[in-house]
């Protein structure tokens, strides 16, 4: 399963799931402070899992305009053909809360951004927009949505981890039927010195999800499963190098040193 599913798991998940599961109670929703939110400055370290843009530079795929924002085109998680909706309870309120997720990655398939749309149901019936964003970004200004060319939305900061930073928005059921037959979610942000940037997310297939059955649990434990799996492997695969480039390293100055 994708990084934004495993990211807005109702639970049952590890790691980041359960970093976003916490948020998943609406009511507490605007109430996250003890989850201690970083101070309103750049996130630190260096950008990390999503990848974000250089400081300075614009991303893979971007498209620098004569004026106004650097637009970045993403493209849906190639092993995720199309959005995800998953069904749950929260064990406090008993409310069903589904949520339509879906991750989005550069041209050369680097993580950038996830997206849920979270649906609330019972008496106080809410909707809610979750980003899952790249480190490296300006987290006073928050974001900026808007279907198409509508009205923008503004978003805020909750808490950032070192896989990327949550923000997110309560929203109309407006937004959300503009959402199902929009061609792009803009999401805006602003980067270390305060360049704009622009993320084009396609919005095709959303409508479809988030009006159809939810996953069945099993399948989605099992996509999880395996994605585990495969994550594993490529972090051993990336230690090997790592080790591999070390051994490289030594080895001119073993030559080079002089014989006794």
């Amino acid at each position: 399963m994708s990084f934004a599913t495993r990211l807005a798991s109702l639970g049952g998940t590890r790691g980041l799931a359960t970093a976003l599961a916490l948020l998943v109670s609406v009511p507490a929703l605007a109430q996250t402070a003890p989850a201690q939110p970083r101070p309103a400055a750049p996130a630190a370290g260096q950008p990390a899992r999503p990848a974000a843009p250089a400081q300075g530079q614009p991303a893979a795929g971007a498209q620098p305009q004569a004026s106004g924002p650097t637009v970045v085109q993403v493209k849906a998680e190639p092993s995720q053909p199309e959005w995800t909706k998953v069904c749950g309870k929260d064990q406090n309120t008993n409310t069903e809360i589904c949520y339509t997720t879906r991750d989005f990655v550069s041209d050369q398939n680097q993580p950038v951004l996830a997206l849920a749309v979270y649906d609330i149901k019972g008496p106080q019936a809410q909707k809610v927009v979750r980003f899952v964003m790249p480190l490296g970004l300006l987290l006073k200004p928050g974001l900026r949505f808007a279907v198409d060319q509508g009205q923008a939305i503004p978003g805020s900061y909750v808490m950032c981890l070192p896989n990327g930073c949550f923000a997110e928005a309560q929203v109309k059921d407006d937004f959300v039927a503009s959402l199902k037959k929009g061609a792009n979610l803009n999401v805006s942000v602003q980067n270390q010195v305060g360049r704009e940037i622009t993320f084009a997310v396609p919005a095709a297939g959303f409508g479809k999800s988030f009006d159809g059955p939810p996953i069945d649990p099993k399948v989605l434990e099992e996509q999880q499963k395996k994605l585990q799996e495969e994550l594993q492997k490529k972090s051993e695969e990336m230690r090997q190098k790592m080790l591999q480039g070390q051994g490289g390293a030594a080895a001119p100055s073993a030559q080079a040193a002089p014989k006794p």
